[in-house]
């Protein structure tokens, strides 16, 4: 099974899907379905090399969309810093190093749509870097302030005006207000748990 994480580098608004395969046709629906967990419009879709992403069914679909594609270079693994940090600190955290059969991809896309999506960018606060310089030009990054990705989105100016058709900030503030951050928390462990019951009738989910 593959998982497919997208992540905004402004908001760190973050999407998670899971594919059953590492192959274009099974990464295509995975595609037509993260687009639209953003509220604002995707401007541009930067991946590593893997011909599951540098394709013609790929590059037919973002041309369809007015999304502009770029890829990592070879060997510059920070090249998608983020997307990686992201993997590690959430999807690993979340879903853990046991093998999952491919047979449960839909299943697992459900639970990041359903669940983990809405608790990391509507509940989870994220650190915000700030680049600093000191006198000797070297450069550090700080995380003085922590907010959710909604948070973050609602603060930047004319925000409204980067929303993608059919989304409005009351839809997504009333989101953010639907639940407190520990109802979002609570509601997505119970149901990772009943996720994992599935796959590991013995295992306890990470």
């Amino acid at each position: 099974m593959y998982h497919i994480n997208a992540v905004d580098e402004v908001t760190q608004w973050q999407v998670a899907g899971a594919a059953s395969f590492i192959s274009e046709a099974w990464l295509l629906p995975v595609l037509w379905a993260i687009p639209v967990q953003f509220p604002f419009l995707v401007r541009g879709f930067h991946s590593d090399n893997g011909s599951e992403f540098i394709n013609h069914r790929v590059a037919g679909l973002l041309n369809k969309w007015l999304i502009e594609q770029t890829k990592s270079r070879p060997r510059h693994s920070n090249d998608n810093g983020l997307v990686k940090a992201k993997n590690g600190a959430m999807i690993r955290k979340h879903m853990g190093y046991l093998h999952i059969q491919a047979e449960h991809a839909d299943a697992i896309h459900e639970f990041y749509r359903d669940y983990l999506n809405p608790y990391l960018n509507f509940h989870r606060p994220c650190g915000q870097p700030e680049l600093t310089t000191d006198a000797k030009g070297k450069q550090k990054r700080i995380y003085k302030r922590h907010a959710t990705p909604w948070e973050v989105f609602s603060t930047l100016s004319k925000a409204a005006k980067f929303l993608r058709r059919g989304q409005t900030m009351t839809a997504l503030k009333a989101e953010a207000l639907r639940c407190s951050d520990t109802e979002a928390a609570t509601r997505m462990q119970q149901a990772k748990h009943e996720l994992f019951r599935r796959f590991y009738p013995e295992a306890r989910p990470a």
